[in-house]
């Protein structure tokens, strides 16, 4: 089988994306999560640029890689320095790795305005430098920057910047699409013509794509199908403006489409919780919808894809999920029939009659033209359940409560919120302030239950979103709001609706603490308190 290196940027360049922002510690971590990957070679950073980076390779040097290579990123000299005077040289040779990368200018334009050094200078600079650094012993991969728009432009030029550093001793010639706007007709043509003209590096030859056009991925696949031997990208596709060719797509096209070697079936079984460790380390978002290892790549709404599904998944499943480390998830709406409602009680433990599921797909449908949403809120939704065929009881019941706002003279917003509850036909009342009208209310509520229900207390609010349904009422609109909450063993969402914000809220907050106490099966043994808690 054949094979390709995987080269991962995303702590150099992933890094520059905009609103990402890793410390020492969180490289060190993705750099152990990226070796357990699987990935061949790790790009660290640039040591020459910023103290983090520097500070990062010394800790590496004493928490190696199991079998990743860590290599450090940097430009060949300046014009006016000699490589043993260059900082920049210097730094990288600090920096400890057994392998650099070393980038260079292949476009005319950026020779002359960027760099401000003749065509002749620039090859000079990138055969030295990398001469310097294989005297000390470094293997080098040589980055062709902006390659194939300087190909472009001028083809002989490029080709001559590679063959500079094929001579100086790289063992890696890099072709980098900086700027992303080259097609992937084009990428194929012009790295056969590469190989063609340097037959000795025909079998060295890399790619760095990035996605400006949205054809990173489709660039990094072209290249390797022409004869390209290293794909080098980011997790999750991170990177400057528009990003890098993203690694949770490329790994599983090139082994599972391509047939292509690059990590094992086990390490790719880790996929999903790797871009998941990323993006949780880099307090960004998970895009539910990205290719193989999002939340939606094998999720199923249509009635006829989840009747289709279940019987063979590979019905409307292009791999199995699991290979990408993803599972599949049925979801429910108006959408759907009762294929869909079917899939989704049996996985929670429900074995309905026909009759239900007819009277639960009509409630369904009801709540759905109001404006609930349940696709993205499975724990109302079970509670729906419950609540269609009679197995639901309420683990309070609401008397009533007041929220009320308090701000003036400067001093910064407060919320207090009171409640009172029945609780096992024992009335209790509280209060509490918080940061907002929601949140009083949330730690009122939980103040009136967790003496009932300590299990509650390991229950936390993860997740607070509000959509406005109807725009043309303005202020009176219907907005729905889901609640992510979670504890130690799980996540779950829930949803409310209504013209009033604070009654959305109620209704999330209170399907929240019943989908703990009544579907995850966890409430608390201990007996209820005799004596009701003093009136706050």
């Amino acid at each position: 089988m054949r094979r390709v290196e995987i080269y991962d940027t995303t702590l150099r360049d992933g890094a520059q994306s905009e609103g990402v922002s890793f410390s020492v510690a969180d490289k060190l971590r993705i750099a152990h999560q990226l070796d357990g990957l699987g990935i061949h070679y790790i790009e660290g950073g640039w040591p020459g640029v910023n103290p983090k980076d520097i500070l990062f390779f010394e800790e590496m040097k004493k928490s190696p890689l199991k079998s990743a290579t860590l290599v450090a990123f940097g430009a060949t000299r300046k014009g006016r320095n000699r490589p043993v005077d260059d900082p920049n040289l210097a730094a990288l040779l600090a920096a400890g790795t057994g392998v650099i990368t070393l980038f260079g200018k292949s476009w005319t334009l950026h020779v002359t305005d960027a760099l401000g050094v003749s065509l002749e200078k620039n090859l000079e600079m990138i055969s030295d430098s990398i001469v310097h650094l294989r005297a000390a012993g470094r293997r080098v991969f040589y980055d062709a920057e902006h390659f194939f728009d300087g190909y472009l432009a001028n083809p002989d030029y490029a080709l001559r910047t590679l063959a500079a550093a094929d001579h100086a001793g790289a063992e890696r010639l890099i072709l980098c699409d900086t700027n992303g706007g080259v097609m992937p007709w084009q990428v194929r043509e012009i790295v056969e013509v590469v190989r063609k003209t340097l037959p000795q590096a025909a079998d060295a030859i890399g790619i760095h794509s990035h996605n400006d056009a949205e054809m990173a991925v489709a660039n990094a696949l072209m290249a390797v199908d022409a004869g390209a031997m290293q794909v080098q990208g980011t997790i999750n596709g991170f990177g400057e403006r528009c990003g890098n060719a993203n690694l949770c797509s490329v790994i599983p096209n090139l082994k599972l489409k391509m047939g292509i070697g690059c990590i094992t079936d086990a390490q790719m079984g880790r996929l999903r919780d790797v871009s998941h460790f990323v993006n949780d380390v880099a307090n960004l978002v998970h895009n539910k919808r990205q290719a193989y290892v999002g939340d939606s790549a094998f999720a199923h709404k249509g009635g006829v894809h989840v009747h289709a599904v279940r019987k063979q998944s590979a019905t409307y499943e292009h791999v199995p999920p699991a290979s990408v480390g993803n599972q599949q998830r049925i979801l429910v709406s108006d959408y759907g029939g009762t294929s869909n409602l079917r899939a989704m009680a049996e996985a929670v433990g429900h074995n309905l009659s026909d009759e239900q599921l007819k009277k639960i797909l009509a409630e369904l449908k009801e709540k759905e033209h109001q404006g609930f949403q349940f696709e993205g809120a499975e724990g109302s939704f079970e509670l729906l359940m419950k609540k269609a065929t009679g197995a639901h009881k309420p683990v309070f019941d609401l008397i009533g409560f007041r929220v009320m706002d308090d701000q003036g003279d400067g001093r910064p917003a407060a919320s207090m919120a009171m409640i009172q509850i029945n609780v096992n036909d024992q009335i209790e009342e509280t209060a509490a302030t918080g940061s907002g009208p929601v949140n009083a209310l949330d730690r009122a509520l939980r103040k009136a239950l967790e003496k009932f229900y300590p299990a509650l207390t390991a229950v936390h609010l993860l997740d607070y979103k509000v959509r406005v349904l109807e725009t043309g009422d303005g202020t009176q609109s219907k907005v729905r709001v889901l609640i992510e909450s979670g504890d130690d063993r799980a996540r779950w969402t829930t949803v409310g609706v209504s013209e009033n914000i604070i009654e959305a809220s109620w209704q999330a907050l209170v399907d929240s603490i019943e989908y703990k106490l009544l579907c995850l099966d966890v409430r608390a043994k201990k007996k209820p308190p005799t004596k009701t808690a003093a009136r706050k």
